[in-house]
């Protein structure tokens, strides 16, 4: 294995007790990990895998503390306190926004406010907001181009038609397996192929794998392809995701604290994975999405970027809402951003809310958890709606 985006570094290891200096972490470890072993290295885990550093900017964008949010949750007919129900989801973070002020503000025992957490496919929403940036910026010309425009070692390949658009919506056609728990996956095995000499490692899986539909016909999740989304924006703004993120957000909008992106064989982060952040700082990125993509008035993004974004582009079988451009749409103007292990930052504009969730479910993906994130999302809109009514 000679990918070091897999490869322990050997404090790191020692730190956890997980192996040996001669024990190298497999490909898509992560998704194998134990939960004690989640919970130990989730806070750490820039010093197991390599990465660059997202710097942050000068005067920090305040969260000045609101009226506290008095949240009811329960199930299956039995009252359930808000404690009770992150340990229950083995939460380490929860930040809720109002008006740009801190109406809950709560921490597991595995994470403080200065400590970092991966966002896992919170990331794939984070590099959406860069494709606007880039086509504000002109590095990209329209999302109606083709991928190969910006990729030509991609051409003779099953992207040979495929549009920028198709890449964000994940509707390629490509065919892709996404099981976190087979590790003979597409998910798995993409970053553990050897690179053909010459190529990417991205671009070298990516390219050898067979259509199943006409492109723009059939949403399939595909890391791969937010990763490959990730290479072409790349190569489009000729900077490193770190470097471009921090120039454009993260800089100027006053984040608290450098955030940390990690990086393959070839110094290159994956568009669609491993952005690690404060969790103050995850909620300053949905602030910066609720207030336009705007700093200070002045606009970051493409005319009508989010709007178009944060819509829904296409049906990805789960009514009533759908998937716009890395963002999951719901069906009442709220939008999401999803990692595995329970990453969520909810957006909804109509509440001028943000919620952000950082946790380390026993399993990558679970329709119980996910239920359970909808069940703590509907409480907290009911408690504000209820103050609403009751001012």
């Amino acid at each position: 294995m000679k990918r070091t985006v897999w490869i322990g570094l050997i404090a790191a290891l020692a730190l956890t007790g997980a192996a040996s200096a001669k024990e190298p972490i497999k490909p898509a470890a992560v998704l194998t990990w134990t939960q004690a072993e989640r919970a130990a290295r989730f806070p750490h885990i820039d010093r197991i895998f390599p990465h660059q550093i997202v710097p942050a900017g000068g005067a920090v964008h305040p969260l000045p503390k609101g009226k506290p949010l008095a949240v009811t949750l329960g199930k299956d007919g039995h009252p359930e306190t808000l404690d009770a129900f992150l340990a229950a989801d083995h939460a380490e973070g929860l930040l809720v926004l109002q008006d740009g002020r801190v109406r809950i503000e709560r921490y597991g025992p595995d994470l403080s406010a200065t400590g970092h957490w991966p966002s896992f496919s919170i990331a794939k929403s984070v590099t959406s907001t860069l494709y606007g940036a880039a086509i504000r910026d002109g590095y990209i010309h329209s999302l109606d181009d083709k991928v190969t425009a910006y990729l030509p070692e991609m051409k003779g390949s099953a992207y040979d038609d495929v549009s920028i658009r198709q890449l964000l919506t994940m509707s390629s056609g490509v065919k892709w397996d996404e099981d976190y728990t087979n590790p003979k996956s597409d998910v798995a095995r993409m970053y553990g192929t050897p690179a053909d000499p010459g190529f990417d490692p991205i671009v070298s899986y990516m390219r050898k794998l067979p259509r199943e539909a006409p492109a723009g016909t059939k949403w399939v999740y595909k890391t791969g392809e937010t990763d490959l989304a990730g290479v072409l924006l790349i190569r489009a703004t000729h900077k490193p995701l770190a470097t471009y993120l921090s120039e454009k957000i993260w800089g100027p909008y006053g984040m608290e604290a450098p955030a940390l992106w990690m990086v393959n064989d070839q110094k290159m982060s994956p568009g669609g994975c491993c952005l690690s952040a404060r969790l103050r700082d995850y909620a300053r990125f949905g602030q910066f999405i609720l207030e336009g993509g705007k700093i200070e008035g002045r606009e970051i993004l493409a005319p009508g970027w989010l709007a178009a974004a944060t819509a829904k582009q296409i049906d990805n079988g789960r009514p009533p809402g759908g998937y716009g451009y890395f963002w999951w749409i719901g069906g009442d103007g709220t939008f999401n951003g999803i990692g595995i292990f329970g990453q969520m930052l909810h957006i909804d504009p109509r509440r001028h809310l943000v919620v952000a969730v950082l946790a380390a479910w026993p399993v990558a993906y679970d329709g119980a958890h996910a239920a359970d994130h909808a069940r703590l999302v509907k409480a907290i809109e009911a408690a504000i709606d209820g103050e609403a009514r009751h001012p």
